[in-house]
């Protein structure tokens, strides 16, 4: 008797610890926040300039992207030495898309919009989510080493979030998204994170 109370109330103590030390959603986001540079440093930042590379029919292609905070947001996906221009604004967006025939800018739809609109804001759209009135976030436990953030936004898009558990950066995105009036879902990678000294 005397012995299963002992585990007993080890088992107790071993629950109310893990429950004492587990993480909130907002935590978890103001660490990846503080990761990449804390919100004060990021709040100082008007524009941003971004390569990378994407993957389309087996091939790696080149991507472009220029953001001015909070107002406008252009990428260019070059394929076959044709290019692919999305371009955005806080009020609306536009796509040339050579491979569907077209050579004109064509709005997009709102659905469309309303997906990506959110790209527009640099730090991403944990960053300051709230008073920016993205949507909800929630924590859906671990998968991977990561933590695994769901964020829905007020037009019930959902967004989901991998963030590291040791180094608090993130490692994966699944969006859904429309693409040619079809809802697709876009994933993208992170790695090779490196500090950067700027001297202005």
């Amino acid at each position: 008797m005397k012995q299963f109370k002992i585990c007993l109330l080890v088992s107790a103590t071993f629950i109310m610890a893990t429950f004492t030390h587990a993480q909130t959603v907002d935590e978890v986001i103001n660490k990846h926040i503080d990761a990449i540079g804390g919100k004060d440093k990021i709040a100082q930042v008007n524009s941003m300039y971004m390569e990378a590379s994407t993957q389309m029919m087996g091939n790696d292609n080149p991507v472009v992207t220029n953001i001015l905070n909070g107002k406008g947001f252009k990428s260019e996906t070059e394929f076959n030495g044709q290019k692919l221009v999305r371009c955005y604004t806080d009020k609306g967006g536009w796509n040339i898309n050579p491979f569907a025939g077209g050579t004109d800018a064509v709005a997009m739809t709102d659905d469309e919009y309303n997906s990506v609109k959110d790209d527009i804001i640099i730090g991403g759209a944990l960053f300051n989510y709230s008073a920016n009135h993205i949507g909800k976030a929630e924590l859906q436990g671990t998968e991977g080493g990561n933590y695994k953030i769901k964020l829905t936004s007020a037009n019930n898009l959902e967004s989901t979030y991998y963030i590291d558990m040791a180094t608090y950066y993130l490692t994966k995105m699944v969006r859904q998204g429309e693409m040619q009036g079809q809802q697709v879902a876009v994933t993208a990678t992170f790695s090779n994170y490196q500090k950067q000294m700027w001297v202005l």
